[in-house]
């Protein structure tokens, strides 16, 4: 009865981009399932694109690296074939905003290009409602990945909304809009897809340092959408100069990732590298662990209070109003205080939820002058009530499971009643139900 949950850790320590996570899940793949996954995304029908994975390695570790190539083209090169000058700011991911700004000085029209399957696409300043028209009506997969490409997308045009003081109709994703973008975020949904993963858990994202070129100029590390987008997500930046997380990386983490955090104890049985383009002192990639975790702890709050003023009948009263209110364990330890006066050390545990008014009731019921906390993680079998038939009729048996362990204890309230009722003992009450149960 082991409860265990599909969990993938995402390392986002060298930040993140789209080719890059797509990259880290696909090693998480079987060798055939990979080339299948090739196959398909190249069949697809997102307009020129082109899909390849191959390997590479970043400080003597081997991971894929992801290319998308645009009719023709390998997302990036065009900043070197027609920007040189531009190279020397230190820029980890150049897919997405060099694509900015060379279609905004080279496709200043947006030319749009006719393509075998019988569709065209605009190749620099796509609307949301471009790339809807695109994965809704021309691309070949399940109605649940369209919807997560286009949550990923929204997430990306609200960002830039707010950026720029635009609707989200008048945004043109000058960043993300082209076709490298679109095939980057397809991909990591179809993945996801098929990785099915019950939780995704993301370390704090490293979003690097320094400035970046786009359409618009130099802009701070990270970009201003970027941000925004990374609203409420640990961050963090460091001595490494150049954008390590970008607008499509940031949208795909903020859509897909449960939670934020340390990687918890996990079996794991998969690991993933996607290599990033760059070179730098520490390992450019996104690193991936699929496995199983345990039934999933939860985040408690351990509340403690010294009194050394409180009789026994009050504190009783305080611990009644603390379990009414829903503190999921309130228990006492005698102690020594200040000038050798005994005292009473109680410890109230809750959820998040229930805090504040669990402090409120401390404050109210006691004579502390103070509370500390404690933040915990708490792991829990999963527990149920069950009614077994017996000749002293019904009885609630509470059954708990998990991490291989089942447990199983009548409830004492039954057990007394027939204790009281048949004039014997509590053990003679249990000998004879678990007799009947065998």
């Amino acid at each position: 009865g082991d409860k265990r949950m599909r969990t993938i850790y995402l390392g986002c320590g060298m930040g993140a981009a789209g080719d890059m996570l797509t990259a880290a899940l696909l090693e998480l793949l079987t060798e055939e399932q990979r080339e299948e996954f090739i196959s398909r995304v190249n069949s697809l029908g997102i307009p020129g694109v082109r899909f390849e994975a191959k390997p590479s390695v970043k400080c003597g570790i081997t991971g894929t690296h992801v290319s998308v190539f645009v009719d023709g083209v390998e997302e990036g090169e065009e900043m070197f074939l027609h920007h040189h000058h531009d190279h020397e700011h230190d820029h980890e991911h150049t897919h997405e905003h060099d694509h900015e700004h060379t279609h905004e000085h080279d496709h200043e029209h947006s030319h749009e290009h006719d393509h075998e399957d019988g569709h065209s696409h605009t190749h620099s300043h796509s609307g949301l409602h471009d790339i809807e028209h695109i994965v809704r009506g021309h691309l070949d997969m399940p109605e649940s990945v369209k919807d997560d490409v286009m949550a990923v997308y929204s997430l990306i045009a609200e960002a830039e909304s707010h950026v720029h003081g635009a609707s989200v109709d008048e945004i043109h994703f000058h960043e993300v809009g082209t076709m490298d973008a679109v095939a980057d975020v397809t991909a990591v949904c179809l993945l996801m897809d098929i990785l099915s993963p019950q939780q995704i858990i993301c370390s704090p994202v490293h979003v690097g340092s320094g400035k970046v070129r786009c359409a618009h100029g130099l802009l701070p590390v990270p970009a201003p959408a970027t941000a925004y987008i990374l609203r409420d997500v640990p961050v963090y930046g460091g001595r490494i100069q150049g954008e390590l997380c970008t607008p499509t990386g940031a949208a795909l983490l903020k859509h897909f990732v449960t939670s934020f955090g340390d990687m918890p104890p996990m079996k794991v049985s998969a690991i993933g590298y996607g290599m990033g383009n760059k070179d730098f002192e520490a390992a450019n990639c996104v690193r991936a662990m699929l496995g199983e975790t345990g039934t999933s702890g939860d985040t408690v709050a351990e509340l403690s209070l010294n009194v050394d003023d409180m009789t026994a009948e009050q504190i009783g009263f305080l611990s009644e109003k603390l379990f009414e209110a829903g503190a999921l364990e309130v228990y006492t330890v005698p102690i020594g205080m200040k000038k050798s006066r005994p005292g009473t050390l109680i410890s109230v545990m809750a959820r998040e939820a229930d805090k504040d008014r669990i402090l409120e009731l401390i404050f109210r019921h006691s004579t502390t002058l103070g509370v500390r906390e404690n933040i915990s993680r708490r792991y829990t079998l999963d527990r149920k009530i069950e009614t077994v038939e017996t000749r002293f009729g019904p009885v609630r048996k509470k059954v708990s499971r998990g991490y291989g362990v089942t447990r199983e204890k009548f409830e004492y309230d039954d057990l007394s009643r027939i204790a009281g009722d048949n004039g014997i003992s509590l053990n003679d009450v249990i000998t004879e139900i678990s007799k009947e149960q065998d």
